[in-house]
This record gives C-alpha cells, sequence and structure tokens, in this order.
C-alpha cells in the first residue's frame, strides 16, 4: 500500500512538472490503454479545456478510453492575442502529461487522433494536409480555415484520402438549441441568434468569431439557405438569410457591451429562448463519439453551407447591404 502511494505522488508530482511520460500519467486512470490524442495549437483557452476535461483524475465515463498526450505548441505566431497565450498554456497542460514536441510530424508519429486547435486560421491548410496525409481522424476547431478557398481544399482533401473530419462550434451543442433542433417547440419555422463577432483583420468578418451564432443558426434552420443580406456598423451586424422554403432567420453580431450568447427559435408549437451558454463538455463528447465511429455528426453540407453564409454576407458587406445568392458561392 505504502509503494503504491509513493508511486501515485510521484507521478502527479512528475506530471506538475511536465516531465512524465504520457503513458504513465494514463496509467492512473482505469483505462490502461488510453487512445491518444494529439493537439495542434495551444493559442487557444480551448486546447485548455479540453486537456482538463480527458485527462482529469476521473473524467466523465464517456470520456476515458482517451488522453490527450501530445501537443504541438503554433499556433499563431503573428496575432499578438493569439500568440502571447502560448507559453502560458504549454504550461498549463503540462501539469496534465502532455509531451510538447516541436513539429506538427513529430506529433502524428505519436497520435491516433488530431484536434487542430490552432487559432489562427491561416496554417490550418497545410497543417490539416499533414494529418490527411497521415491518416488520421481530425477535428478542426473555429474556423476550419482562414479563406473559402482553404476550407473547401481541406474537405475536399479529406474525402479524396478518406479521412474522417468534424468541425463545429460548442454553441451549437447548448442544451435549449439542442433542445430545439429535437422537436421541442416543434417544426422550427425561423430563428433569430446572436453572438459576439469581434473582427481579426486576416480572417473574413465572421471566420473569427461571429461564426458563433451563425452555426447557431445553421444548426437550428437546416441547409438550404438561398440567400443573405448583412447590415454593417462600427459595432453591430445583422445578417438575414432566407431559406428556400421561405423562413426567414437572422444573426446579430456585436462589438460592444458584455459577450453573451442567445437568440430565439420560433417553432409550430411555441417560441423558444437559446441560452445561457453551459460550457465545452458537449461538444468534447460529440469529438470522442466522432473519433469513436469516424463519422461527423455535422454533415459537409451543412458545414460548407456555414462558411457559404458568412462569405455571402462578407459580399453583401462589400455592396452596401445587396442580397446575395448562396448558388454563385456553393459552385
Amino acid at each position: 500500500m505504502e509503494r503504491r502511494n509513493f508511486i501515485k505522488k510521484a507521478s502527479y508530482a512528475l506530471a506538475a512538472a511536465g516531465t512524465m511520460p504520457s503513458a504513465l500519467f494514463a496509467a492512473r486512470s482505469p483505462i490502461v490503454q488510453a487512445k491518444r490524442i494529439g493537439i495542434i495549437g495551444l493559442d487557444t483557452s480551448h486546447s485548455v479545456a479540453f486537456t482538463k476535461a480527458l485527462n482529469a483524475e476521473s473524467p466523465d465515463p464517456e470520456l476515458q478510453a482517451y488522453r490527450i498526450v501530445a501537443a504541438y505548441p503554433y499556433g499563431s505566431r503573428t496575432i499578438e492575442s493569439s500568440a502571447s497565450r502560448i507559453p502560458g498554456y504549454v504550461e498549463e497542460v503540462k501539469k496534465f502529461g502532455v509531451k510538447i514536441v516541436d513539429s506538427v510530424e513529430s506529433l502524428l508519429s505519436e497520435v491516433d487522433y488530431v484536434m487542430l486547435e490552432t487559432n489562427d486560421g491561416r496554417p490550418h491548410l497545410e497543417q490539416a494536409m499533414k494529418v490527411i496525409k497521415a491518416g488520421k481522424p481530425i477535428f478542426i476547431d473555429k474556423p476550419v480555415a482562414a479563406s473559402w478557398k482553404d476550407v473547401r481544399a481541406i474537405y475536399e482533401a479529406a474525402q479524396r484520402a478518406g479521412v474522417p473530419i468534424f468541425s463545429a462550434s460548442s454553441l451549437r451543442y447548448m442544451e435549449t438549441v439542442q433542445a430545439a433542433i429535437n422537436g421541442k417547440v416543434g417544426r422550427i419555422l425561423g430563428a433569430d441568434t446572436y453572438s459576439p463577432a469581434t473582427l481579426e483583420p486576416h480572417h473574413p468578418d465572421f471566420f473569427w468569431y461571429g461564426i458563433h451564432g451563425i452555426e447557431m443558426l445553421v444548426a437550428l434552420m437546416g441547409t438550404g439557405c438561398k440567400q443573405v443580406s448583412r447590415i454593417h456598423t462600427e459595432g453591430t451586424d445583422i445578417v438575414v438569410g432566407v431559406w428556400q422554403d421561405g423562413r426567414v432567420g437572422t444573426f446579430r453580431g456585436t462589438r460592444t457591451g458584455k459577450h453573451t450568447y442567445g437568440g430565439t427559435a420560433y417553432g409550430e408549437n411555441g417560441d423558444l429562448t437559446l441560452g445561457p451558454y453551459n460550457g465545452y463538455d458537449a461538444l468534447v463528447k460529440e469529438i470522442i463519439k466522432f473519433f469513436d465511429s469516424g463519422k461527423s455528426p455535422v454533415d459537409e453540407k451543412e458545414t460548407m453551407e456555414i462558411y457559404a453564409i458568412m462569405v455571402g454576407a462578407d459580399e453583401s458587406k462589400k455592396s452596401n447591404g445587396a442580397v446575395i445568392q448562396l448558388r454563385d458561392i456553393l459552385v
């Protein structure tokens, strides 16, 4: 008994120092041979949150079979708000037994599955292509990439290679959004959503942050948006989408005041207020289900439509609020 307690205490000490091999760290769980996940990008709080959930001393039973064992930190090197986080986040994940590696190639030699978490979407194409070439299932955090061209290239490459790929905002899995999708108010007749929509000049406007509210909207309304238009001011954007069946959905993106997420789903049997946001746990569980099954819970067509709406909204902004047909983008 004393020997086991000594080993346990030594293991935690090594983990806190960031020097313990990932296999030893995983051994403190009842699951001896954990399935190995690697993270690309330690420039986002998502990486730390996911590590804490999966590498916890007593993880959720749905997560026990997986561990994050290695991470490549970069990540943005040029967006200050992201790059400045990397040293601190490196130290955070090392406390959970995560090995820090010096390249994507090194990471791929040590893991079975990949979470591409790089906050900056510009390196995503290069990074994702390496993962796809290695044949590893990949979850890509928002945004899929920093351009419509790169988003399409990543999905087309994964499809050609037969590599499972999944991308989603955690807002899709907000409890009230899922309740509406699952019929709480009957057939959804329309929806309004809102989220922060801070801008980053290297990305299309909504790719950087407004994607959260746009994805909520499409998750509720489903595919089939035919046109979008946008009102833009310094502090606010309003996007109006019209679906093929005549339903209307709107997104309000804010850059002033407190950052909040929510909206309203309008159903045949009444309306449902959306919110509050309840964290990453539901998304992490969906990622693990995806790794288990090899099948994305979000159809590729839906993901493409989310990005096409954001591209269309940018085109509308450039055209002083003109109506943009999505068929001209989804060609």
